[in-house]
Formats: structure tokens, C-alpha cells, sequence
């Protein structure tokens, strides 16, 4: 038996006539042998474990009996309590062995269970054995440069195109500051969902922002608050990108074919498909990391295209008799509703909320080096450049045009009515194009919810991951649905602020009250107060732009053609 183990043994009572482990032999007066019993040593486990979690076996019994020998003496000094077995080893009773038992070492309390620096590392890596088989979570290693092409991929797009309208309803002044304060507080919860990803008392990782509102609120009112916005967000933009991108297809044949053309162009129907097959051709692509050079060339072009915009429409100069007043009405019931309808217009300028726990979710994290910190660089850098695309944007469209600027479309529209005859067609085709190309891209990560979801409920109840064409079948089901939809609410980009106002409380209500539930700042201290005041105020503003959205539509009227897009 080695020493070490027999140092870390239970310091047991042995039987009367029997030597004391502890002491050299002692050898029977009469000729008999008296067994000798070994001692009892600790589990080799004990000994190795990395993570520290079972007790020492070393104890102190008050009432244990004097150790006698052959001869009948006390070989037990006097006293109730036992020496310890360090004192019983005095061949070997070095400096540094006093410092490794485990009662005098003090690096054995540094290691306790709850500060281990490996049960932590192990702890944060605790995940679901079905994420391996989803797309979302199947490669987890993305880096911060991913995150930044995926944030800015989806957080930027053929929404913030009518900004400029919600101006002709603000004015300059306001306008600007509700687009500042927007963006600051849209800004504020992307920090506090990045914050929220990994928890490092339970161990879990919240790969998905459905699972983050469970987690928060239970399971009935996460499903009630956040499905229908969830997935609208998602569904509801693949669908708002067919409709654009379909329409961009029909328009960028008119510029190539000229004013001379006599071929006979596709129907608008036509074009739609035409966009949802090559949108599916793509979407087989198998997880979100293999889709990181898509959301590169989708930031690239979206970039690119809304620079395009602006600037062509700002070196145009304003066109003539513009006028900079804010609309008014009447009444001052409609009034006040097109004030939220505007608010509501700037924030569904503002997305990506839906997907950010989920680009997250693709990067490796540890204790040393959680992937909070990657992601909030890849955050900041995105965030930044969409400041610099969307203030330009609805500044520029916004003094070019003033309260000319189309209510459908925005600055897209306003380029080819009032600029497509005084514009190269060069400028007008390459627009178009990277418009579709980017809104190719969008459709890829915006689906992956989707496709995410659908596949996991094959996996709950089989066990096993999805084979390589259930996926591609159920991934082509997805981008025809969403065909389907936007060939029968054709209409679905005349609702931006009702959108907003939908969209509202997952950007910028429901981070903020998921942080008081789970972080549990102390109450009615600054953090409590910021978040419950920034989540009750976000609930307020989501049903008032709601109503607004409603009541704009119907007094300005909505041609409901089901069926007939054009």
C-alpha cells in the first residue's frame, strides 16, 4: 500500500490485540502469529479527481478508544481527541508533506466544488446532446468576425429604406433625436441578450432567443409572449424579402432589356419564383457557421446598395418645390397615431434582436474565454457601420425628397420614380442587383429559425439527427411556404409601422425584463429601475404603435389584392 494512500486513510480504531498501523510490529510473546490487518486507503478517485467533489475521509470521532497492545497499555496518548496522521509519520514527516494533507493544505479550500476553475469550464460547456444535431448550434467554431458578418447581415436591410418617411411625419428635429434614442436603446438590449447567453451558476447556454424567454418567464407565458413575434420575424421577413427582391428581378429586367425590348417579361408571380428557388438552392447549406460568407457578401451588399441610394439621391439635389414641414392633419386623434406610426417605422428599421443569441450560439465559449466577449466585438463593429448607413440614409433620402418620398418602397422606389431617367443605367442595374443579391443573403439567416425549428421537432421524437434529404425537403417546404404567402398578401410591405410596433417588444422590451428575472439586480437599485422602466415603457409603446399601425391603414386605405401581386 503506498504511503500517500495511507496518509489520506480514515484514522479507524483498530481492534484490541491487534498493532497499531501507525507503530513498528509488535511481536506476541506466545508463538502464535496475531493477523496483521492492512490499512483502509481511499479510492484512487478520491485521490485524482480533477474536480474535487467528494469529502475527505478524514474524521474526528470524540469517543474513540485508547489503541492497546499486546501487553494490555494504552498505546494512545492521553487526551479524548487522536493525534492526526501526520504526527504518526515522523519518517517521513517533511515540510512538504505538512503542506499536501488535506487538512493544513490550503490549496485543497481554493479547490472547493463551487470555485474550481474546472468545474466551471466544465459547467459552461453543459449542453442539450440534441444541439449537436440542429443547424443553429451543430459548429460551434465561429469567431468575432463571424459574428460581425452575421450581425450586420441581419441587422441591416431593405427596411431601413423608409426611414425617410417616418421624417416627413417628425420633422428634422425629432426625427433625429427618436432615431438617436432608438438606436441607443436598441443598442442597450443587444448588450444585455449577449450578457444573457451563458449563465455561469446553472451552466446553460441559451442558444435561441425562444429558449432565453422560457427560461425567463416559464414555459406558458414565453410561448404566449414571444412565439407569434418570433417567428413572425422570422417567416414574415423571408416573405417581405421575396416580395422586394421578386419586384427588384422584374424591374432590373426593364433596365437591361431598354425602353426598345420586345421580349416578353416574366409576370411578377413569375419573378418570385424564380427568387425562391435559387433562395432554396442556397438555404442546403447545413448550419449557420457554413453560411458565414453568405452573411459577409449579404453585409457587403447591403452596405454598398444603401451608399448607392443616398448618395445618388443627395448629388441629384432635392428635387423642385420640396417641402420640409411635417404633415398634419386635421384631427388630432390622426395626428397623434401618425406620430407612433412613425416611431413604429423607425423601429422596424431596426431588427436582428430574434437572431443574436443564435449567432452566438455558434461560438465556442469556456470560463478563460466566454464567447460574450467575441461577441459584443463582433457587435460593436457591426453596429457601428449601421450607424453610418442608416443616419445618411434618412438624413440624405429625407432632404432629397422631402414629403415627396414614396410611402411604399421608400428610398428604393424614390430612386427609379424620380432619378430613373436622369441615372446611367449602369448605376440603376448595379443597384438592383446587389438588392437581390443582398436580400439572397438575408434570406439565409433570417430562414434559419426556421429550418432550426422544424428540425428539432424531427429530432425530439426520433433521437437521431435529420438525414441529408428530410433536411433539403424540409428546407424547400420552408422557402415555398414563404412563396406562398407573399404571392397572397402582396401587400405586406405597406404595413412598416403595424410591423414595428409587433416587433417592438423582443428589441426592446422583453431583454430588459429577462434581465431582472434572471440576473436579479437588487431591488429598486439602478439597474432594476433602468430595465423595468426601459420594459414597461417598450410594452406602452408596442400596443400604442400597434393601434396607430391599425388606424393608418385604414384610413389611408390598403388595396387588399389577395393573389394578385403587382
Amino acid at each position: 500500500m503506498s504511503e500517500a494512500k495511507e496518509i489520506n486513510s480514515a484514522p479507524l480504531t483498530p481492534r484490541s490485540g491487534i498493532a497499531s498501523p501507525y507503530t513498528a510490529p509488535l511481536t506476541p510473546r506466545s508463538g502464535t502469529v496475531t493477523p496483521f490487518t492492512p490499512p483502509i486507503s481511499a479510492p484512487p478517485s478520491q485521490l485524482h479527481s480533477p474536480s474535487l467533489s467528494r469529502s475527505p475521509l478524514l474524521s474526528f470521532n470524540e469517543n474513540v478508544e485508547p489503541i492497546k497492545g499486546l501487553n494490555g497499555t494504552n498505546r494512545t496518548p492521553k487526551g479524548s481527541r487522536p493525534r492526526t496522521p501526520v504526527q504518526f509519520i515522523t519518517p517521513f514527516a517533511s515540510p512538504l508533506r505538512r503542506a499536501i494533507t488535506p487538512l493544513a493544505s490550503p490549496l485543497r479550500r481554493a479547490l472547493t466544488p463551487l470555485a474550481s476553475p474546472l468545474r466551471k469550464a466544465i459547467s459552461m460547456t453543459k449542453l442539450d446532446p440534441q444541439d449537436a444535431w440542429l443547424p443553429i448550434t451543430e459548429s460551434r467554431n465561429g469567431n468575432a468576425f463571424y459574428a460581425a458578418f452575421h450581425t450586420l447581415c441581419s441587422g441591416i436591410g431593405i427596411q431601413a429604406l423608409v426611414l425617410p418617411v417616418a421624417f416627413t411625419i417628425l420633422g428634422w428635429t425629432w426625427g433625429i433625436i427618436c432615431l438617436t434614442l432608438f438606436f441607443v436603446w436598441q443598442l442597450y438590449t443587444l448588450y444585455l441578450l449577449v450578457q444573457l447567453h451563458e449563465s455561469t451558476e446553472t451552466g446553460v447556454r441559451y442558444s435561441r432567443y425562444f429558449t432565453l424567454c422560457i427560461a425567463a418567464f416559464g414555459e406558458k407565458s414565453g410561448k404566449l409572449m414571444a412565439m407569434f413575434p418570433y417567428m413572425y420575424l422570422s417567416a414574415g421577413t423571408c416573405v417581405l424579402l421575396i416580395s422586394i427582391a421578386g419586384a427588384t428581378c422584374k424591374i432590373l429586367f426593364q433596365i437591361l432589356c431598354g425602353p426598345d425590348c420586345t421580349a416578353k417579361p416574366l409576370t411578377l408571380t413569375e419573378w418570385y419564383l424564380v427568387f425562391t428557388c435559387a433562395a432554396v438552392v442556397l438555404s442546403q447549406l447545413p448550419n449557420m457557421n457554413s453560411i458565414a460568407g453568405v452573411s459577409l457578401v449579404g453585409a457587403i451588399t447591403a452596405v454598398g446598395y444603401i451608399t448607392i441610394i443616398w448618395a445618388v439621391s443627395v448629388a441629384k439635389h432635392p428635387l423642385p418645390g420640396v417641402s420640409y414641414n411635417p404633415i398634419r392633419y386635421s384631427s388630432d386623434i390622426k395626428n397623434v397615431f401618425s406620430i407612433l406610426n412613425a416611431l413604429g417605422i423607425i423601429a422596424f428599421a431596426f431588427r436582428g434582436h430574434n437572431l443574436i443569441l443564435e449567432i452566438q450560439a455558434t461560438m465556442p465559449s469556456s470560463e478563460k474565454h466566454p464567447s460574450r466577449v467575441p461577441m459584443w466585438k463582433g457587435v460593436q463593429s457591426s453596429y457601428l457601420l449601421i450607424a453610418m448607413c442608416l443616419y445618411p440614409l434618412a438624413i440624405g433620402g429625407y432632404w432629397a425628397y422631402g414629403n415627396s418620398i414614396p410611402q411604399d418602397g421608400g428610398m428604393l422606389t424614390a430612386l427609379y420614380q424620380f432619378h430613373g431617367r436622369d441615372t446611367s443605367r449602369f448605376i440603376l442595374g448595379l443597384t438592383s442587383v446587389i438588392v437581390i443579391i443582398n436580400a439572397l443573403s438575408s434570406f439565409q439567416i433570417y430562414g434559419m429559425p426556421m429550418f432550426d425549428d422544424i428540425e428539432s421537432k424531427y429530432t425530439m421524437r426520433k433521437k437521431k439527427p435529420c438525414p441529408w434529404w428530410l433536411r433539403a425537403l424540409f428546407r424547400a417546404l420552408c422557402g415555398f411556404l414563404c412563396f406562398f404567402f407573399a404571392v397572397a398578401f402582396p401587400f405586406v410591405a405597406s404595413f412598416a409601422g403595424l410591423i414595428g410596433g409587433i416587433a417592438l417588444p423582443l428589441t426592446l422590451a422583453y431583454p430588459c425584463f429577462m434581465w431582472v428575472v434572471m440576473k436579479k439586480p437588487k431591488v429598486y437599485g439602478p439597474m432594476w429601475c433602468l430595465n423595468w422602466g426601459l420594459g414597461v415603457l417598450g410594452m406602452i409603446l408596442s400596443v400604442l404603435m400597434i393601434a396607430a399601425g391599425i388606424y393608418v391603414v385604414i384610413a389611408n386605405g390598403v388595396e387588399f389584392h389577395f393573389f394578385k401581386p403587382h
